[in-house]
């Protein structure tokens, strides 16, 4: 029995040793990963801090960009707001090239592409690095260095697309738009004694008015400064003793956004009469907002026009949209009663590429006007 233990306790002596030197072995292994782990966790903290700081300086660009219609502003207001911000403990410095203006277009399965060589301008890509080469350099690592790496490189970009609109609102004032909003017809008879009277309380004309306010109220509301103008159409002719012209500008683009109210209403206030030549109304609306004394060159384009008829006299709108297409302005159509050529509208804004809606009463106008008022002014979309 004693010699089993003496045997015992011999054998026992090396293996403690042993262990010894696997627990040293261990901890060295794992000092070694939690150092590993430091660094992981530090250049996670890094690329965070970057995209922070991407995502905040193309905001201002685009913010910049609305506001002053100026491309070099709109990089220093990047580089400002992006030196702001500390990245790995340094703050992030952009180069010129860091910041790209292009054009950006949704798909059709909703996502956004941006071509640096597209037009017209509405958007930008802005870039941060911590690489080699980069203003700041890459990023020094800590317990790497232990295993030879010292360093490590990353870049994070952004674009913003900046959907600021000039806006010519293009709407009918044939003689029908004197009629009821109850009534389906799209004509006004000859006859009818309202011909040579301003539109009255009840009128399509009047609802249009109220919806129109809505619309300026809505644009107020946003964070953008957002341009309107106004064109009337009808057809050319003599009524009640009075010209009408197939097409006017009542309101040239302008950021005083009660002006198109005013003007709608001074509308309102005259006799008015004549068809519905709806490609006088758009045609003129293209030179509105293709004149360059009055619109802004980094803004998009926008038709929304309206009618409660159907087409009379002049070449197709189709064909008038499609030119506004070719000029970059996009065209929405709205169809104001029952009795509006609703497919020949759809058919409008298909060319125009935009959208086409239906209103049969002035509570759905006001609804539409709103919703076209409340496209997203900025958005990130990368």
């Amino acid at each position: 029995m004693r010699s089993t233990i003496r045997c015992m306790i011999r054998d026992r002596r090396p293996r403690k040793g042993a262990i010894l030197l696997l627990v040293a072995l261990l901890l060295i292994i794992f000092i070694g990963m939690v150092a590993f782990m430091v660094d992981v966790a530090f250049m996670q903290l890094v690329q965070t801090q970057l995209r922070i700081a991407v995502d905040a300086a193309a905001r201002a660009s685009g913010e910049s960009l609305s506001r002053t219609q100026d491309l070099d502003l709109a990089r220093a207001a990047a580089k400002s707001l992006a030196s702001q911000n500390l990245v790995a403990g340094e703050a992030l410095i952009l180069d010129d090239s860091d910041i790209i203006a292009g054009k950006v277009t949704q798909q059709e399965n909703g996502k956004w592409t941006f071509d640096s060589a597209g037009t017209p301008v509405n958007g930008l890509q802005v870039t941060g690095r911590r690489t080699d080469g980069s203003p700041c350099g890459p990023v020094p690592l800590y317990f790497a260095q232990i295993f030879q790496s010292y360093q490590f490189e990353t870049s994070k970009s952004a674009v913003v697309v900046r959907l600021d609109r000039d806006i010519c609102l293009v709407v009918d004032r044939s003689s029908s738009m004197k009629l009821t909003v109850e009534n389906t017809a799209p004509y006004m008879s000859g006859s009818d004694p309202r011909m040579c009277l301003p539109p009255l309380p009840d009128s399509r004309w009047q609802a249009l008015e109220d919806a129109g306010a809505v619309f300026s109220s809505t644009l107020a509301s946003t964070e953008t400064v957002e341009y309107v103008a106004l064109v009337s159409y009808a057809s050319n002719g003599t009524w009640c003793a009075l010209s009408n012209t197939s097409s006017n500008v009542d309101l040239d683009l302008t950021s005083d956004l009660t002006a198109l109210d005013t003007s709608l209403t001074s509308i309102g206030n005259t006799i008015f009469n004549g068809g519905t030549e709806i490609s006088s109304g758009i045609d003129t609306a293209v030179t509105v907002l293709t004149n360059s004394a009055n619109t802004r060159p980094y803004a998009a384009k926008t038709m929304v026009v309206l009618t409660d008829g159907h087409q009379q006299g002049g070449r197709s709108p189709i064909d008038a949209a499609a030119d506004a297409a070719a000029a970059h302005i996009t065209v929405h159509t709205i169809t104001f009663s029952n009795g509006a050529n609703q497919p020949q509208m759809a058919a409008v804004a298909a060319a125009g590429g935009g959208d086409h809606y239906h209103a049969s009463d002035e509570a759905a106008l006001e609804d539409v006007f709103r919703e076209i008022a409340l496209t997203l002014p900025v958005m990130l979309t990368e």
